[in-house]
């Protein structure tokens, strides 16, 4: 392949957990997949992943929806069956799905580990996680018979390279994220896998915080990074650019983790 179709994705079968918001990671990644030729399935416990289907068939695109529990085995077994019945197969799977507890609906989820109740602890695990795990584990035949098949695990600076005070289950989820990657790049290799994380800093998101705002300010590039952004080093981590690269974390902070000095 020559270099300068290094980055074409036509024809790609793309799985993107974690893709209800409409400014967030996940929309963003598939968007710009769409942009360079990829088909999308995308999925997420919350029906906003079907109210982003519609906005790209309004835009012109041809893409594929359904919410699902991702914590379910026998839900995420289905909804992989599903994908494959709408895209003819998968050929790179995106493990997005996910986030930080900050959030009212996520305030049990917070907490040190002293504070942080065995329940908080577990649903973290479970969303951040078990999700991720599960639907690699039921994506993993299908990606073998790509023959080269590409898994994404969005993880975190939080976990793996950081810490943020009271997120131990989220830390701790993230972490494990990158740990399952790289089990998945040794194993699956054999197979023509390849297995890869992205892990952003601050993000300009509806989801952030005012003071995640503040901080990313303080950033050595002075601000917080766009979805885009992140979208575009997944969309690298998928295309055939990528065909050597494996058990791989790229962060992606705008220097945040390397910055010895703080203003904040």
């Amino acid at each position: 392949m020559q270099p300068k179709h290094r980055f074409d994705l036509t024809n790609h079968r793309v799985l993107i957990t974690g893709a209800g918001s409409a400014n967030g990671i996940g929309f963003a990644t598939a968007k710009l997949l769409l942009d360079l030729g990829a088909k999308i399935y995308l999925t997420g416990l919350s029906s906003r992943v079907i109210d982003r289907t519609e906005e790209l068939t309004e835009l012109g695109y041809q893409a594929w929806a359904e919410s699902c529990d991702l914590t379910d085995e026998l839900a995420v077994n289905q909804m992989i069956n599903n994908a494959v019945k709408h895209l003819g197969g998968i050929d790179a799977v995106i493990n997005n799905a996910g986030m930080a507890s900050g959030g009212k609906l996520n305030e049990a989820e917070q907490g040190s580990a002293i504070d942080l109740s065995a329940t908080g602890w577990e649903a973290s695990i479970n969303r951040n996680l078990t999700s991720a795990f599960l639907v690699t584990k039921a994506a993993i035949p299908h990606l073998r018979q790509s023959g080269d098949g590409r898994i994404v695990f969005v993880s975190s600076v939080t976990g793996a390279h950081m810490a943020m005070k009271n997120e131990a289950g989220y830390a701790a989820a993230k972490a494990g994220l990158i740990g399952l990657m790289r089990s998945v790049a040794l194993d699956e290799a054999p197979n023509g896998i390849t297995s890869n994380a992205v892990a952003p800093g601050w993000i300009a998101t509806q989801s952030q915080l005012p003071h995640e705002v503040v901080e990313g300010e303080h950033t050595p590039l002075g601000r917080s990074a766009q979805p885009i952004e992140i979208a575009s080093v997944i969309a690298f981590l998928v295309s055939p650019a990528a065909s050597y690269l494996t058990g791989q974390t790229l962060i992606v902070d705008g220097g945040n983790s390397i910055a010895e000095e703080r203003k904040v």
